[in-house]
């Protein structure tokens, strides 16, 4: 089991040191990343997330404990996280990136181990974290980009429209109505989004891995570890707190603890160059708890276990 958690992060960490390669010796042109980041943040990472919540099977999920814990928790330490900005020694830019950091998570990795732990019904309950941890995140960090970003200066109303109209949770909203009202994806649709789902995780943390730059690495010590600390530390007790208010045990308290456990979004990067966050920073903290999971995953699934 630790095993498979350590192999499911290799590639992480791989694909992120080859964007950074590939940036320093300029092996494409300079204006190719930006688009990049264009395409995965309208396009790919969509597509992912409307495919991935269109097509969920959850026969057998104890789904209301489960969306209860996993909301319950982020939103205990998004508060948190918000009540102190004030304490942080960072600029408004930077806390966005902090604050997504601490709550956002890498679906992929999550898919990835919940499959290998649990088999057939890991698919089912990755599907469930997905669909109530990526609309969760998305709308609470599209708010802390108004309140702390480039669209601050938005009025409820557009605040409003700015949101729904996020390509990111448009995509798992547009999933879970396909999914809630039984039409699914048509046959011909399916696999094109699957494909274009596939492709940002590694054109994503490519761009992760370009954006990287070693020469403000002290600068980040502080930010980097606040952000740590809320993902490793905090995220996971409260859904430890969340488990044992809302009854969650077995399997689907063990996942729903992994998934808070796990190192944040390449989509964060991204996010963070769209809307006005600190996008070297943000590449940092990814970069840096891609490593740290190496510790935190099989820490917080032998606690689940010790507790389910």
């Amino acid at each position: 089991m630790i095993v498979q958690l350590l192999l499911a992060l290799v590639p992480i960490a791989l694909l992120i040191a080859l964007g950074w390669w590939l940036r320093q010796r300029a092996f494409l042109a300079e204006h190719f990343w930006p688009q990049a980041e264009r395409l995965g943040y309208y396009v790919l990472l969509p597509a992912l997330f409307l495919h991935g919540m269109a097509t969920a099977r959850l026969d057998g999920v104890p789904v209301a404990a489960m969306v209860a814990t996993l909301i319950v928790s982020l939103l205990a330490v998004a508060a948190l996280l918000v009540a102190v900005r004030r304490r942080l020694p960072v600029d408004d830019a930077a806390f966005t990136s902090i604050f997504q950091g601490g709550v956002r998570f890498n679906n992929y990795v999550g898919a990835s181990i919940a499959v290998g732990l649990f088999g057939n019904q890991g698919i089912a309950l990755a599907a469930v974290a997905t669909a109530t941890i990526v609309p969760t995140v998305n709308i609470l960090c599209v708010l802390v980009f108004a309140r702390y970003g480039n669209i601050k200066a938005l009025s409820a109303t557009h605040l409003l429209r700015h949101l729904f109209t996020n390509p990111l949770v448009a995509g798992c909203f547009i999933g879970i109505l396909l999914y809630a009202t039984g039409l699914g994806l048509p046959d011909g649709l399916g696999p094109a989004f699957k494909a274009l789902g596939q492709a940002s995780l590694p054109l994503g943390l490519l761009c992760v891995g370009a954006a990287l730059d070693f020469s403000t690495l002290r600068s980040w010590l502080r930010p980097v570890g606040i952000s740590s600390v809320a993902k490793f530390i905090a995220l996971p007790l409260a859904t430890l707190a969340a488990c044992r208010l809302f009854g969650l045990q077995g399997p689907a308290a063990i996942a729903a603890l992994m998934f808070q456990a796990l190192p944040t979004a390449s989509s964060s990067y991204i996010m963070a160059r769209q809307l006005g966050g600190d996008a070297p920073l943000m590449a940092g903290i990814i970069a840096t708890q891609t490593v740290l999971a190496a510790l935190a995953l099989p820490l917080a699934v032998m606690a689940a276990l010790a507790l389910a």
